[in-house]
């Protein structure tokens, strides 16, 4: 029930009341002040500074490419606002290209397809004795990455790495050369047994998987747009149907506890078939330009 009020006192008609507040204090809240602009501004400069997270996920991996082919074709209006890239895993080398070499987000396709059906034609997969994985990988990063890129990706990339002693993450943004920018992301990519025994080493220490320890890394300034091949409470990602939303936390990633995502899970350490994959790669492609559309970023 609404509560009765008294009714309000009748102003006195003649010399106007002295409330106290000058014509400048209200002239001041009708016209802003350089302090308030200033205040204004920083907000509107923390709206417009946009980062991007690819989340840890294995061979779904050429989701991320699809997604990065959408934003580079047809979001320049998101991009020309993006401060910062992060990710984990398939997520950190996706983020790194679009970084440092857009223009070789096809090469990259064909590196993930032919790296994909190399593993399949092994006996046990990326498990098969005398198989290098890490190897492999390097390989593709190597050939992809130009000579400056640790130049173009210092302070704006943001590679989730986890240390095997103190078993905590670590977000690595500073990379004095590009050595040292692909050993991290060697090491954001490292899951042992299945790529080895050997951890990575860098500075001194030994890095296994950032997904480990925080497989979506969120920046603590202005707005993460979050891009996973799982369904989950993500911006840009597969929408599964159904009646039942039960999710769950995965290192940082939200996630739809789904068959669908179950599938996904198994498909990112067993590479699926070539067919299947350009499927996955067109699916991030969608996903990514529905995002774009819905927030007028898209041309």
């Amino acid at each position: 029930m609404f509560q009765k009020t008294d009714s309000l006192p009748t102003e006195p008609q003649g010399k106007p009341k002295n409330t106290g507040v000058s014509s400048l204090s209200l002239l001041q809240g009708i016209f802003p002040t350089q302090e308030s602009n200033r205040g204004l501004a920083h907000i509107e400069a923390r709206m417009k500074h946009i980062n991007l997270s690819f989340a840890a996920c294995g061979f779904l991996g050429i989701y991320h490419l699809g997604a990065a082919s959408a934003l580079y074709n047809h979001g320049r209006k998101l991009l020309k606002d993006v401060k910062a890239c992060a990710g984990a895993s398939a997520g950190s080398l996706v983020a790194s290209v679009l970084l440092t070499a857009p223009q070789k987000i096809e090469e990259c396709n064909k590196f993930t397809y032919d790296f994909a059906e190399e593993i399949r034609r092994q006996s046990f997969g990326a498990l098969t004795p005398g198989y290098d994985f890490m190897a492999r990988l390097r390989s593709g990063v190597e050939s992809i990455l130009p000579a400056n890129a640790h130049e173009l990706a210092h302070g704006r990339l943001h590679v989730s790495i986890t240390n095997t002693r103190t078993r905590r993450n670590c977000l690595v943004s500073s990379f004095p050369s590009r050595e040292d920018l692909v050993k991290v992301l060697l090491a954001s990519s490292f899951l042992p047994i299945y790529a080895g025994l050997k951890p990575v080493e860098y500075k001194g220490q030994r890095w296994v998987d950032g997904g480990f320890t925080n497989s979506l890394p969120v920046l603590p300034v202005g707005r993460t747009v979050t891009i996973s091949p799982f369904s989950g409470r993500l911006d840009v990602c597969p929408q599964d149907k159904g009646r039942l939303h039960f999710y769950v936390s995965i290192t940082n990633q939200e996630v739809l506890l789904s068959v669908a995502n179950l599938v996904r899970l198994n498909r990112a350490l067993s590479p699926p078939s070539r067919r299947t994959m350009e499927l996955l790669y067109r699916r991030g492609f969608d996903d990514a330009s529905r995002f774009l559309l819905k927030e007028n970023w898209f041309e």
